[in-house]
């Protein structure tokens, strides 16, 4: 068990007055069964903005707020006290389905949001046939480590390579990317096994042998999580588990349903972006 302090400031400066803005913020840590959120608070300048909570599509507590007083800085500051516990299980093989369950119309219907590919997820041929051929002779929960490894062998994190828009095929084409691609890449080759597959923001401790009450300067992260008989997580970027050290803010199909900030202004004229995410173990 971990229990992690984590301050988020996410803040645009404008180079022209903005008259008005709505919003929505998705920097709240879920509450699942691996994870409990103690302490939640969202802080917002201007002051003055008129906000409500909400639960979206995919169980993700958003933060919608509009601004109508000229304004010529945004900011929105999330602080959260989490306890996480994840444990790595290994599944005996009676509990990994077969591929032919995941064929059925129960698995296909009841797993349905996560198996079409997204314009950001979609794998092209190369990977379609690379991943058939790893998959060939092992069960579901095979292929899909089978897939983190080549993963981690064949592409590199880099930043500045890809945007915020890229796609696993431009990403892959790369053969470098940041969280975001490696996870679109990911999850683009499991779904096309057929294997349901979701995106995961939140954030990452990047250092466990941090002090308690040692504040370190986090990360805002993506990973994968999968399913095979029950959900399962993965960091493709650590090419490893998701730990007591990754928390869940939101799941969807890819980025575009996890954005932690996003809105329509009128004004402004561009912005400089800054944020901030510093982590404290405090247990």
């Amino acid at each position: 068990m971990t229990r992690l302090l984590i301050e988020h400031r996410t803040g645009y400066d404008y180079l022209r007055r903005v008259s008005l803005s709505y919003n929505e913020a998705r920097m709240t840590p879920l509450t699942d069964s691996q994870q409990v959120v103690l302490e939640s608070t969202i802080t917002l300048n201007p002051s003055t903005a008129a906000m409500a909570t909400y639960r979206d599509y995919w169980g993700t507590r958003v933060t919608s707020f509009d601004v109508q007083v000229p304004h010529d800085r945004l900011e929105v500051s999330a602080r959260t006290l989490v306890e996480v516990s994840r444990t790595e299980r290994i599944p005996s093989a009676g509990e990994v389905v077969s591929w032919d369950e995941l064929k059925s119309d129960d698995v296909r219907n009841d797993y349905a949001d996560w198996l079409p590919d997204t314009h950001l997820t979609e794998p092209d041929a190369e990977i379609r046939a690379l991943v058939t051929d790893l998959a060939d002779g092992r069960d579901p929960h095979a292929a899909a480590h089978l897939i983190f490894d080549w993963l981690r062998d064949e592409m590199r994190y880099v930043q500045g390579v890809t945007g915020v828009q890229s796609n696993a095929r431009e990403a892959w084409a790369e053969r470098q990317g940041v969280c975001q691609d490696l996870a679109h890449v990911a999850i683009g080759a499991l779904r096309s096994l057929g294997i349901p597959a979701r995106y995961i923001s939140g954030y990452l401790h990047p250092r466990r042998t941090a002090a308690v009450g040692e504040a370190v300067a986090g990360q805002s992260h993506a990973w994968v999580e999968w399913w095979d008989g029950e959900w399962r997580g993965w960091d493709p970027t650590n090419s490893g588990p998701v730990s007591d050290f990754h928390v869940s803010v939101a799941r969807g199909r890819d980025y575009r349903d996890v954005s932690p900030l996003k809105g329509i202004l009128s004004g402004g004229g561009g912005s400089t972006l800054n944020v901030t995410v510093e982590i404290t173990r405090v247990a």
